[in-house]
C-alpha cells in the first residue's frame, strides 16, 4: 500500500504516467525528500522484520539512500524522482524473497 502512495498514487493524463508522492513531494526541498525517504526506510524495516538476509535490506536501503541523494539535487532531482521509483524496487526483491521462501502463502494485491 505504501509503494503505492508513494509512486502510483495518481496518473498525469496527457503522458499516462502514474506519480505518487514521492515526486510530488520531492518539489518541496528538504522536508519532501526527507518524509519519503522515511517512509521508504519504514519498506526497510517492515522487510527486516519480516526475515529478509542482510545483503538485501542492504540493496533496498540503497535504493532509498541514491534516490533521496539525487532527488535533494534542485530541478534534476525532482526529474529523478519522476524516474526511479526505489520503492517499486524494493517491493519487487521483498515479493521474490517472499515468494520463493514462503510460497504458500499469498500476497493479496489491492
Amino acid at each position: 500500500m505504501l509503494e503505492r502512495v508513494l509512486e502510483r498514487s495518481f496518473q498525469i493524463p496527457v503522458i499516462r504516467r502514474d506519480v505518487g508522492l514521492d515526486a510530488i513531494a520531492g518539489m518541496v526541498p528538504v522536508l519532501g525528500d526527507v518524509l519519503t525517504a522515511v517512509m521508504g526506510a519504514y519498506v526497510v524495516w517492515e522487510a527486516r522484520n519480516l526475515g529478509l538476509p542482510k545483503w538485501k535490506l542492504w540493496r533496498m536501503g540503497a535504493n532509498v539512500a541514491f534516490d533521496t541523494a539525487m532527488g535533494a539535487v534542485p530541478l534534476v532531482g525532482d526529474a529523478f524522482d519522476f524516474f526511479f521509483r526505489s520503492n517499486t524496487k524494493n517491493l519487487k526483491i521483498l515479493r521474490k524473497h517472499l515468494d520463493k521462501h514462503h510460497p504458500a502463502s499469498g500476497v493479496i494485491e489491492g
